[in-house]
């Protein structure tokens, strides 16, 4: 091995490990609730989040928040909080590059997962399945950080 390919080593990504962290169905006003015939309005609430956990290794979860409300009546259906994470290395990336791999690489990972668990969380509470909209996590990215640009400049 040369010098040069010791001191500069190539980047490398590997998930470690995808799973459930947390995953909370609240049916707060069954079971009067399955009689109802109107069609609910669903909200969502959706956030990732990347932790160091050691050196190169991090975890990214992604939480979405669900709730299929009844307008006319003003009833929360359910609720359905889901947490998908994943441990991922990333090494030998420059720091420029580390924030767009946690940030849009990983959630496009863990999201398909997330997707299928709400699915059938609200199919085995007894309702309708959930179908969440395929999300673009590089346009949230890069608006993210349009958001931050004016906060940062201000000073």
């Amino acid at each position: 091995m040369t010098e040069a390919a010791t001191s500069n080593p190539q980047p490398s990504f590997n998930i470690q490990k995808l799973y459930v962290k947390d995953l909370s169905l609240e049916i707060p006003h069954a079971p009067g609730i399955f009689l109802e015939r109107e069609t609910p309005q669903i909200d969502l609430q959706l956030h990732s989040q990347a932790t160091p956990i050691e050196e190169g290794v991090f975890e990214v979860t992604i939480t979405v928040t669900v709730t299929a409300n009844l307008a006319e009546k003003d009833k929360v259906m359910f609720l359905i909080e889901a947490k998908q994470a994943g441990i991922f290395q990333v090494q030998n990336l420059p720091q420029d590059e580390m924030e767009p791999v946690l940030g849009v690489v990983c959630p496009n990972i863990l999201y398909p997962y997330l997707r299928e668990v709400v699915s059938d969380v609200s199919v085995r509470a007894g309702f309708a399945p959930v179908h969440l909209n395929p999300i673009n996590f590089e346009a949230l990215y890069r608006e993210q950080k349009q958001q931050q640009a004016p906060s940062a400049t201000k000073h």
